[in-house]
């Protein structure tokens, strides 16, 4: 299931890139206009800012705005800063891959199989979706 992080985070980004003069935005804004709590958004935009899809400005006029075109944003990058790794087990996961402690035997696993193609299903529709599509 998609965290409440990720909702938000996404809202916001979507928020941002209908901006017509990508000029900044502040949190209290968008907060308002997607009905986000506005210190659980200060949070996600922080993260955001730190992993370069938004650049912020303080003081008179200042706010968060996205650093990229719509379009050059996957969401694949964005799925995994804000909600981790896309996998939904850790021994299918492509950067975070970690062995199961109770599975013998990862090639005759069934769970293995399963998540595999759970995970690449996934994968393709992130890497094939950019911020622009979902404003579209």
């Amino acid at each position: 299931m998609l965290s409440k992080k990720t909702k938000y985070g996404l809202k916001a980004l979507t928020f941002l890139a209908q901006q017509v003069d990508r000029q900044p935005v502040q949190i209290s804004e968008i907060a308002n206009a997607e009905n986000i709590s506005q210190k659980f958004l200060e949070t996600i935009l922080l993260s955001l800012r730190k992993t370069g899809f938004l650049g912020s400005k303080k003081g008179k006029g200042g706010g968060y705005y996205l650093i990229k075109d719509p379009a050059e944003i996957q969401m694949a990058s964005v799925m995994r800063v804000l909600e981790g790794p896309i996998s939904m087990v850790p021994c299918v996961s492509l950067n975070f891959y970690e062995k199961c402690d109770d599975c013998p035997d990862e090639a005759a696993c069934g769970v293995h199989k399963l998540m595999l193609q759970v995970r690449d299903s996934n994968l393709e529709i992130y890497r094939n979706t950019s911020l622009a599509d979902l404003i579209a």
